[in-house]
């Protein structure tokens, strides 16, 4: 238990529950808030009010932004030949700051996991199934671990009869591994040399 009283205590578990950080972690970034009200506090608050009323999830892909369709959606110089399909945002993110090019992009909002009751009514995949044959090319650009691989190919049997181009990414991402720890090296590389399903 944190001293200080049940507001301090509320942001410490508040705070606990963002990935990457614990209780301890915690602590010491809601000490630091405190120390340093005025310059990080007090606009931390006011930027947290600002996203809430104005972060939303794009109707076309499923980017977070602050309006829908989102900027890249609503990007006319992006290639509207080539779609790729991401397991989450951070999978976006990665691959935008990895400068992939100016391609659009699926998010489906997870993976297919019968363990976890994750099926396909719970992901975006019928929204892809409605886009995917506007594009020319759809690159699976899910994770390499068993249910990203399930879900590759799940997409592929589903997309199969519209006859659009279906590739994945090359083998340089490892077995494993989430796009979102990937350097933009690899992830680039990974997306140049993608091969078909």
């Amino acid at each position: 238990m944190a001293n200080g009283g049940p507001e301090i205590e509320q942001l410490i578990l508040l705070l606990a529950r963002l990935p990457g950080l614990g209780p301890r972690s915690a602590r010491r970034a809601v000490l630091q808030l405190i120390k340093k009200k005025e310059q990080l506090m007090i606009p931390l608050s006011a930027a947290l009010d600002r996203a809430v009323a104005a972060v939303t999830v794009c109707e076309t892909c499923g980017n977070v932004d602050t309006r829908s369709p989102c900027h890249i959606c609503a990007d006319p110089r992006r290639d509207n030949g080539l779609l790729i399909v991401v397991e989450d945002v951070a999978d976006l993110w990665a691959l935008e700051r990895a400068g992939v090019g100016a391609v659009k992009y699926h998010v489906l909002g997870g993976v297919l996991s019968p363990l976890d009751g994750v099926g396909p009514d719970d992901l975006s995949i019928d929204a892809l199934l409605r886009r995917g044959p506007e594009f020319s090319e759809i690159v699976l650009a899910v994770n390499a671990t068993v249910e990203g691989q399930t879900t590759a190919h799940y997409i592929t049997d589903r997309l199969a009869p519209s006859g659009v181009k279906i590739t994945r990414l090359a083998h340089g991402v490892p077995v494993g591994g989430e796009l979102d720890y990937l350097d933009e090296g690899t992830l680039s590389q990974a997306l140049k040399a993608r091969t078909a399903l």
